[in-house]
């Protein structure tokens, strides 16, 4: 499973780097830098909190189960 983002909706409100801490950095203008590949499972959870609640909807879990 990974982390996308859809950057026609992203604002920048960064709640995805304060919901996924140590997987999720911003950028010098507060949009969200996510490392490529799949996440581990053990942050699965985390991820899908984060993409719930984001405000924009702007993330999205893709692969299996997501």
């Amino acid at each position: 499973m990974r982390l996308d983002i859809d950057w026609t909706r992203c604002d920048g409100h960064g709640l995805c780097a304060t919901l996924l801490a140590g997987k999720v950095t911003l950028d010098d203008w507060g949009f969200p830098v996510i490392p490529r590949g799949e996440i581990a499972k053990a942050d699965v959870p985390h991820a899908r909190r984060a993409a719930a609640a984001c405000p924009a909807l702007a993330l999205r879990l893709k692969g299996t189960g997501g």
